[in-house]
């Protein structure tokens, strides 16, 4: 029989900073890596034009649902530690409003087939995975935030990996078949995608503490969870934001396809691989420091204790990052994938592409401590406002990039790395003016500025293949920070 010891401890964990970004970054990085090696195989498996069309039919199902989420997961991961015996009841509650919302928007995308105003030819069955597809992965929001508030990030990390290894699996059978369709790999991935809502579902069941019996006090979680309208109220700001979001990271790709067709799109998409791949740091440092954030946010030493760390984190993962992420890219990137993806058959090569990107990843990395304190501020509208002004930035930089200065597929692919990158510029400096953390941003002045100029000579030197990148060798000094911030159990 378990000890008594044994049996209360899920019952005292409770969220790090430290402890839960290892966990998180770390399964992060190996479905990163699984999510490699399945994209290897669609490119080999599939033409440049239908890997375009998955690309898109993804991209643009995950962006027009995510909206369904309503901001109830975020609401629970910033109030979910007050009473971690109530989450499982409260991932419950959220999903009959979520299923409610659910349906205008699926028959709004059965009726209009938004896919098609990109890629007139899109296949129904492509739509319909991808319409699957983004309605699980809204599902696993709830019950990953539920355990994480409850300090089991290792049990959310096991599921993203689960989730992956489903997905790359079936894509293996799939090519081993040959099959070369691409709505089979879609519905594949459709697979994994439910495999990794419900397996969060049942862990957030097991491991939450016994709830007494009788009446749910819903204030233990706040004032905001007492009645329908006070909680769908308070998770408004966040579901307008969600709403939005999506198009943060794929307006350029969105761009780039209007003016090039869906094979400028897959090589675009092969570009952002390695980058998007690295963005799961900064949403996994996120995710880690969010509920800290939440349950901290009366108490300025603790908020400040809790930013350090998570920027120490960003600094040490910064040269790690873009040493690694260039690695892989250049190295073997085009050995695993198709010869035109980099051969400058489409115009540009992805390699060059992605190089400019890396400046937008460590803009988005060094972000992620302020932007998590716009997130969890008493005013949850100022973080509304601040992903309307990055997405109103990213949508005027390209357009103009993108289709006022660029003129050839190889300009409009370059022109959409470089708009990339300068609105990961904008989100950081209105992350720094908006968290309402400016003294404490001044205050480790030395390591941004370092930081920065670090980075600008890192990717100039790369991309003009000069030696400028000599001058980033500095960077390495903060890995040492980086990793005893790892290393914390608390924040």
């Amino acid at each position: 029989m378990p000890s008594p010891v044994m049996v209360s401890e899920p019952q005292q964990r409770k969220p790090s900073v430290g402890r839960d970004s290892t966990w998180l970054v770390g399964a992060d990085l190996f479905a990163v890596a699984l999510a490699f090696l399945g994209q290897i195989i669609l490119a080999r498996m599939l033409l440049p034009e239908q890997y375009g069309w998955m690309v898109i039919a993804i991209d643009v199902y995950a962006s027009l649902f995510l909206v369904v989420d309503l901001g109830l997961p975020t609401l629970l991961a910033r109030d979910g530690t007050q009473a971690p015996d109530l989450v499982p009841r409260a991932v419950h509650r959220m999903y009959r409003y979520q299923a409610l919302a659910l349906i205008p928007f699926a028959l709004a995308a059965l009726a209009l087939r938004p896919d098609t105003w990109l890629v007139p030819e899109m296949p129904l069955a492509l739509m319909l995975a991808a319409l699957l597809t983004a309605v699980a992965h809204v599902g696993s929001y709830a019950p990953r935030s539920g355990l994480r508030v409850m300090g089991e990030a290792r049990w959310e990390a096991l599921t993203k990996v689960i989730e992956r290894t489903v997905t790359v699996l079936a894509y293996g059978v799939l090519a081993f078949l040959g099959v070369t369709e691409a709505s089979a790999y879609l519905w594949a991935f459709c697979a994994g995608a439910l495999v990794g809502w419900l397996a969060p579902y049942v862990l957030v069941r097991l491991v939450a503490p016994p709830r007494s019996s009788g009446v749910v006090d819903w204030s233990r979680l706040g004032p905001n969870w007492n009645t329908h309208a006070s909680l769908l109220m308070a998770s408004l700001p966040f579901a307008v934001t969600l709403g939005v979001l999506p198009y943060v990271v794929r307006i350029e790709k969105f761009l780039v396809t209007l003016q090039g067709g869906s094979e400028l799109a897959a090589v675009f998409h092969v570009a952002q691989l390695a980058w998007l791949a690295g963005l799961v740091v900064p949403a996994a440092l996120r995710a880690a420091l969010l509920p800290v954030l939440g349950e901290a946010r009366d108490s300025p030493l603790r908020v400040r204790q809790a930013l350090d760390t998570s920027l120490d984190l960003c600094m040490g993962l910064l040269p790690i990052g873009l040493i690694g992420g260039y690695m892989v890219v250049a190295l073997l990137a085009p050995v695993a994938f198709p010869s035109e993806y980099f051969d400058g058959t489409f115009g540009a090569s992805a390699v060059d592409l992605f190089i400019v990107m890396l400046l937008g990843w460590a803009l988005t990395l060094l972000a992620t401590p302020t932007y998590t304190a716009v997130m969890t501020s008493f005013n949850p509208w100022r973080f509304t406002g601040f992903i309307f002004i990055v997405l109103l930035f990213a949508i005027a930089i390209g357009y103009v990039a993108i289709i006022s200065l660029a003129s050839t597929p190889g300009g409009w692919l370059r022109a959409g790395a470089i708009a990339s990158s300068l609105s990961a510029g904008v989100l950081l400096v209105a992350s720094w003016l908006m968290s309402g953390q400016v003294g404490w941003v001044r205050a480790r002045s030395d390591d941004w500025g370092l930081a920065l100029l670090g980075t600008g000579f890192f990717v100039v030197g790369l991309a003009s293949s000069t030696l400028w990148w000599v001058f980033a060798i500095p960077l390495v000094s903060l890995i040492p920070s980086g990793l005893r911030a790892l290393q914390s159990t608390r924040s």
